[in-house]
């Protein structure tokens, strides 16, 4: 099969990463400790996913502008609580599926379901395995402490504390799959594109919103998710979902199969900004 790269424009800041055989230090990769990315297997071996030092720095030193940057995000967050857009939040904490899925259909456009979309659907659970894992490299080297327990404050989902609070804020796990998804899925729709790349955006930043990550962290994980699309673009499974899921969208389209979800909810939701 001919091996292809995720278009420029849909990575610009990664341009020179694109199909250049980035490898992890390690054969075995680091150790991933939230289940969400244990759930189903990805396409990339640990040593194919993209390396965190090659990528990134580390995270925001404590009497840094950059940390100053975070406060500032974390403290514009707080005035949503209890809003439409924390309740999106909170939704789009949870990574079990069918939650993500239903999380991307109104930004397609279409309903992704199991029977409907089922490579469309597989693939965005190899993705998130992939993806999710390509933040612990720094997860665990850095151990940084969330927004959450620094303030002793909540986030939009205290069932889900206690994982995080043992769990490294940098990268975002979550940030990483949602912008990795919404690259990915700007490619099996292109039509739709703008709405899917601002749902990818939408879904990291609900991280912040949720306190549950500084906004460091969730740049960072964006990063980290478009080098692990960028290599997935050189595996053949992944290059067969990818295929398999436009031809299902394709169909999908044709056959009227709108989404299930609130989508005019939704667009209040993301309407609803920190600034």
């Amino acid at each position: 099969m001919k091996k292809s790269c995720v278009p420029l424009y849909l990575i610009a800041p990664l341009a020179g990463l694109l199909c250049s055989g980035l490898a992890a230090a390690s054969d075995t990769g680091p150790t991933v400790t939230d289940p969400h990315f244990k759930l189903a297997p990805g396409y990339l071996e640990p040593a194919s996913l993209p390396v965190r030092l090659a990528l990134l720095g580390g995270p925001p030193k404590p009497d840094s502008a950059a940390f100053a940057r975070d406060e500032e995000a974390r403290r514009a967050a707080l005035a949503l609580r209890g809003s439409a857009r924390e309740k999106l939040a909170a939704t789009d904490a949870e990574l079990t599926f069918p939650a993500p899925a239903k999380s991307f259909s109104c930004a397609l456009g279409t309903d992704i379901n199991e029977k409907k979309t089922p490579h469309l659907y597989a693939m965005m659970q190899h993705v998130l395995t992939d993806a999710g894992g390509s933040t612990y490299a720094g997860k665990n080297a850095y151990n940084r402490t969330r927004p959450f327990v620094q303030h002793d404050e909540g986030t939009c989902r205290k069932d889900m504390e206690p994982v995080l609070r043992t769990d490294g804020s940098w990268p975002s796990g979550h940030s990483a799959a949602g912008w990795a998804w919404g690259l990915v899925l700007a490619e099996v729709q292109p039509a739709r594109a703008t709405e899917l790349l601002a749902r990818g955006l939408a879904f990291g930043q609900s991280r912040v919103v949720c306190n549950a990550h500084w906004q460091s962290d969730v740049d960072a994980g964006r990063i980290m998710g478009a080098a692990t699309v960028a290599v997935l673009h050189d595996n053949p499974a992944f290059l067969a979902d990818l295929a398999a899921a436009k031809r299902e969208v394709q169909d999908a389209t044709k056959a009227n199969l709108k989404p299930t979800e609130d989508c005019a909810a939704e667009r209040v939701a993301l309407s609803l900004s920190m600034h």
